[in-house]
């Protein structure tokens, strides 16, 4: 699902705070676990990952764990919102620390989305 540009910043925003005061996981391989685990309040996966393989798990175990996810344009942002140098194809939000209610926000925007679709 294509989500606005204005709505792209506020997560990319989310993630960086969360990173500060929360807690994230990131990588694939820890988004899965946090999200098997029950971890996982919210999900952001990149959407310029090669191959699509690598994350084509993540929406589908969000919806089965009734976690929020979003995907977003960029894992080279993505990773620098998470505050590391590399690039990263999704991140598991733990923890939303002071990023809590602009998460809620999100999350109310993307439902409000789906259900226009």
């Amino acid at each position: 699902m294509e989500i606005p540009e204005s709505l792209v910043a506020d997560v990319y925003k989310a993630v960086e705070i969360a990173a500060k005061t929360g807690k994230v996981k990131k990588g694939v391989n820890e988004t899965t676990k946090a999200l098997e685990r029950e971890k996982a309040k919210f999900v952001v996966i990149a959407g310029d990952v090669s191959p699509k393989e690598i994350t084509m798990h993540l929406p589908l175990l969000s919806e089965e764990k009734k976690v929020p996810y979003v995907t977003v344009p960029s894992k080279a942002e993505l990773g620098k919102a998470a505050g590391i140098k590399v690039p990263t194809s999704s991140i598991a939000i733990l923890e939303e620390g002071d990023a809590k209610d602009l998460i809620k926000t999100i999350v109310d925007k993307l439902e409000e989305l789906n259900k226009e679709k």
